[in-house]
């Protein structure tokens, strides 16, 4: 049994998931149970926002969305009231299971990272668990409102946060970098905008319900010694694409490590 569900934290990460389990009819507001000192009960409506510690007992999972920084203070006070069969599903970046199960009293944790993309059922989410229940449990929380893929090692839960979980703000500074281009080559600015805007969601919403592979649909759009071509020769040669990446990928991996102790 997945519900009632208790949101440690809804910021934009929990906030996310509330409005994607919301759109995709997956969990009713009534079966969630917010703890957060800033959240709003209007912006929550039906839901249990803040209840006496004592209610946290009937939750069967707990999500644990808050900040890095401040877990171990988010949940002292709550680990007391939590039933013994509570499964913990934890997207707080960098910090460990074996760290979360020792906090939680020995209970089992799955480690999953998010994209915001759950609010509109489009996310995708690493999961990573030690027990079969935890995996079904983070499983339940997260197929409803995103694409997920298992790891079979933690140490793995780095590459996928600086592949999956951080990658949107690299496709969001490459936007930017993209309509500054356009308005640097004469185009008004807000029509620079728009142009990029919509065809990064037109080659992403392609890419999404086509099947093909991105080189395919990349040679698609190429005519030999054209526009296309010229670009891509600067952005996929020396100091490109397959020279950035890596190393961007590399520098947020180490970010991670670092988090997580």
């Amino acid at each position: 049994m997945t519900t009632p569900i208790l949101l440690l934290g809804a910021g934009r990460m929990g906030g996310a998931l509330v409005a994607g389990w919301a759109k995709a009819g997956a969990f009713a507001a009534s079966e969630l149970i917010i703890r957060d000192p800033n959240a709003d009960p209007a912006a929550f409506p039906d839901a249990r926002v803040n209840p006496p510690l004592e209610a946290l007992a009937s939750a069967k999972t707990v999500l644990l969305a808050v900040k890095p920084q401040i877990w171990r203070e988010a949940v002292a006070d709550v680990v007391p009231h939590l039933a013994p069969d509570a499964v913990i599903v934890s997207i707080a970046a960098g910090v460990r299971a074996a760290d979360i199960s020792e906090a939680f009293g020995g209970r089992a944790v799955a480690r999953v990272m998010p994209t915001t993309a759950v609010a509109i059922g489009l996310g995708t989410a690493s999961i990573v668990a030690d027990t079969i229940e935890a995996r079904a449990r983070a499983h339940a929380l997260l197929d409803p409102v995103a694409t997920t893929v298992d790891l079979e090692d933690e140490a793995l839960m780095h590459a996928a946060t600086a592949v999956s979980g951080s990658a949107p703000a690299y496709l969001y500074a490459f936007i930017e970098a993209l309509e500054a281009a356009g308005a640097d080559q004469g185009l008004d600015p807000a029509d620079s905008a728009r142009l990029a805007r919509a065809t990064i969601v037109g080659a992403a919403a392609l890419l999404g319900q086509g099947g093909e592979e991105p080189a395919e649909l990349r040679r698609q759009v190429t005519s030999p010694g054209g526009t296309t071509a010229a670009a891509l020769n600067v952005l996929m040669g020396e100091g490109g694409f397959g020279d950035l990446l890596p190393r961007a990928l590399e520098a947020a991996v180490n970010r991670s490590v670092e988090l997580g102790g």
